[in-house]
């Protein structure tokens, strides 16, 4: 069902443009199907901020199940922001006591950025704990995304994230672990999933705290898992929301890093993402980035032209899956007044009966 663009955000005239189906708030006036309203607290980045309206966006408009999707973004204190990209958040943003004032029927938590290795101690740390806090009371369910899994499950179960040795970077294969689980119902039992961090949380530790592990990867670990209740809490560890090139676009900041003198080693490529050709073309860049680093000369055209009809997407099925499973049990199990999590004679403890 469609995504309803109840704001002027340039995300949803971006979406037009690449076929997804954006209706005005005057055409779902006049359409009789119920509203569903999702939270979306962005926490990336200024260069990631609007990519990552558009990646969950999608998400979101592409389930199937009947219903309008409202999509209210909000973000919190304690991250950096440009006056450019502070003047989009203070336009196209909603507060979060308009949040919670209206009401909502999910909450998607995204990523962000930190450099210090105890998440306590970061500076959106209180405001975010703040709003999980309303939400885990007043939401019926909480998707969570790569860093905030590692801080959500810092705050609920004290399980700090672990340091891995490398950046952990690429397209790794995963299988379902609970197969019946109704957010994995229908889904291949194998499929890819992007990964990048450089911290972990480990399956035994999130399995010895009550957390039910969905699905994991040999190389790339636990990706999906949720709360003992089967269903308030959906962690993400991986990123299913990204686009078919948004590694790559990492991998060029990487190597603009490497050139700046900010990193001393080169990047390697992300696993299992660049096919053979797409690795001699960046074999041959490096050799020119390295020259132009040491000569002194300007950072060399990236050469995404020549690869990009190599980088192919081969994930974006499942997330659509997982995306619809949960929305479409929001949907069956919220109340229709959006201030509450429940209908009647839903036991929150366990929402889905399992």
């Amino acid at each position: 069902m469609p995504l309803v663009a109840h704001t002027n955000l340039p995300t949803f005239q971006r979406l037009r443009e690449e076929g997804e189906e954006i209706i005005d708030t005057t055409r779902a006036n006049h359409q009789e199907i119920r509203e569903i309203h999702i939270g979306l607290l962005n926490m990336m980045p200024d260069a990631a901020l609007e990519a990552t309206e558009r990646q969950f966006f999608r998400l979101v408009g592409a389930c199937n199940q009947i219903a309008q999707f409202h999509v209210h973004l909000f973000t919190i204190e304690g991250l950096t922001r440009s006056p450019q990209t502070q003047a989009h958040i203070d336009k196209y943003y909603e507060s979060f006591e308009k949040i919670k004032e209206d009401g909502l029927d999910g909450l998607i938590i995204s990523g962000a950025n930190v450099t210090g290795s105890f998440l306590p101690a970061e500076d959106f740390w209180e405001p975010l704990t703040e709003v999980f806090s309303w939400a885990k009371e007043n939401v019926t369910s909480i998707l969570c995304s790569c860093l905030a899994t590692h801080a959500v499950i810092h705050y609920c179960y004290g399980i700090a994230r672990t340091r891995l040795p490398n950046k952990r970077w690429g397209v790794f294969s995963h299988t379902l672990v609970d197969k019946k689980h109704p957010l994995v119902v229908e889904m291949n039992t194998r499929f890819d999933v992007p990964h990048s961090r450089f911290n972990a949380i480990f399956q035994e530790d999130m399995e010895k705290h009550g957390l039910r592990v969905l699905s994991t990867s040999e190389d790339g670990g636990v990706h999906l898992a949720v709360s003992p209740d089967g269903f308030r809490i959906v962690f993400f560890q991986g990123h299913p929301e990204y686009d078919d090139i948004s590694l790559l676009k990492e991998y060029k900041r990487e190597v603009r890093c490497f050139y700046s003198n900010e990193t001393t080693i080169y990047p390697p490529y992300p696993e299992n993402y660049f096919n053979d050709y797409v690795k001699s073309v960046f074999a041959q860049y490096e050799i020119e980035v390295r020259f132009a680093k040491e000569n002194q000369h300007d950072f060399p055209q990236f050469p995404e032209a020549l690869i990009l009809e190599f980088i192919d997407n081969t994930w974006r099925d499942t997330a659509k899956s997982v995306f619809n499973n949960w929305l479409g049990k929001i949907y069956q199990i919220t109340h229709q007044d959006r201030r509450l999590p429940f209908m009647d004679g839903i036991d929150p403890s366990n929402p889905l009966n399992l």
